[in-house]
């Protein structure tokens, strides 16, 4: 829902700077690249040290690229598959690339290997909920499910909450609490999420499956 609504609006707030990097010249894949590796470079060399708001503050400038080459794709006329795969590919290195951070900050100086699970566990989750509707589309399913924790919400969540209990190092007392509360948020919608897209699956399967037979049968 959230992805949903906040890209119908931030492609109205991007639209003017992605015509200009068209004008310069800049391909959207290579916004896609640039985009990704400022992504893995804030959460990588940040996150590991506890310094969220610095971090966070890097990742959001650069994970607005996501909006923007795409933008820039569709006023070039150039939507293509590999555009979409490389898009898509390069997501899931800058999920792993936050969640891995954390865990990382977690496993050393955070002193939490509960909380270093939890990280781990929502890197691989939203791994697993994106793969079971790439899967299942690939399968020929429409997959007609979002469920109730995408993408988006997952990066939100986990962002304000970092960048929010980042503030603890300018003074603000007991807001470092915020990120565990949203890595245990987002664990948990996470696995509901995949719950929701399995099952799903294995009903549009079943449909499919029924109506092949029939016209086998037929």
């Amino acid at each position: 829902m959230l992805n949903k609504y906040a890209r119908a609006f931030f492609t109205r707030v991007l639209t003017p700077f992605a015509a200009l990097l068209i004008r310069l010249g800049v391909s959207p894949d290579a916004v896609t690249l640039i985009g990704t590796g400022g992504v893995v470079a804030g959460a990588l060399i940040f996150y590991p040290q506890g310094e969220f708001f610095w971090g966070t503050v890097v990742i959001t400038l650069f994970v607005f690229s996501d909006l923007v080459d795409g933008n820039m794709a569709r006023q070039l006329g150039r939507s293509s598959r590999w555009g979409a795969f490389l898009d898509s590919t390069l997501d899931r290195v800058a999920d792993s690339a936050i969640f891995g951070g954390l865990a990382l900050w977690y496993a050393g100086g955070g002193n939490s290997l509960t909380l270093c699970a939890i990280a781990i566990f929502c890197l691989a989750s939203g791994q697993v909920v994106s793969y079971t509707k790439a899967r299942g589309e690939a399968i020929g399913l429409p997959v007609a499910v979002n469920g109730l924790v995408e993408r988006a919400e997952r990066l939100v969540l986990t962002l304000v909450a970092c960048g929010l209990s980042g503030l603890h190092k300018f003074g603000v007392p007991g807001i470092e609490v915020l990120l565990p509360i949203a890595l245990w948020i987002v664990a948990i919608g996470s696995t509901v999420t995949l719950g929701q897209r399995v099952v799903t699956v294995r009903r549009e399967s079943a449909e499919a499956d029924a109506v092949a037979q029939g016209g086998n049968n037929a």
